[in-house]
């Protein structure tokens, strides 16, 4: 050991460690009015993280979340019920559309498809008028949902 050097214990090594990995990944995510849709792609992940595909089939099927299935159809979930018909069959949507394209997609259709879109924007602050104030200034997902949705849709290939 070095003259002069000193001992710091593990637990305040793990803490600090800790504590700057909290303040990356808080410094890495992109703010919902931050976020640049540029021909209809979004490259950028907002978290710098990779999505986790299991955690994004949850959340894409998650009543109370995502709630995808009420517009969409995808056979990947088919033991659940009440599919909706209003949105596209996912099915293959990993095949049919870029990582990058579905990241920009979940993130705010509207800035994809048109404002004509019924699809919600799920990263977005800008999601309509008459918002109930428990909800106002929220985004329905958060950056990391939406990265995982985002990789739980790029795992759906055409069989």
């Amino acid at each position: 050991m070095r003259k002069g050097a000193r001992l710091t214990s593990l637990p305040a090594v793990l803490a600090g460690l800790a504590a700057m990995a909290a303040s990356a990944a808080t410094a890495e995510t992109i703010a919902p009015d931050s976020v640049a849709i540029e021909d209809m792609q979004l490259t950028q992940s907002l978290t710098g993280a990779a999505g986790d595909p299991v955690a994004g089939r949850e959340a894409f099927a998650d009543r109370k979340r995502g709630n995808c299935l009420a517009c969409h159809v995808n056979a990947d979930l088919d033991s659940e019920l009440f599919h909706g018909e209003v949105g596209p069959v996912l099915d293959g949507a990993g095949d049919r559309w870029s990582e990058a394209e579905l990241r920009a997609i979940v993130v705010n259709s509207k800035d994809v498809f048109g404002e004509q879109t019924i699809m919600p924007g799920f990263y977005t602050l800008n999601v309509g008028v008459n918002v109930d104030e428990e909800h106002a200034g929220k985004t329905i997902l958060s950056a990391q949902e939406v990265e995982d949705v985002v990789a739980y849709l790029t795992t759906l290939k055409e069989d």
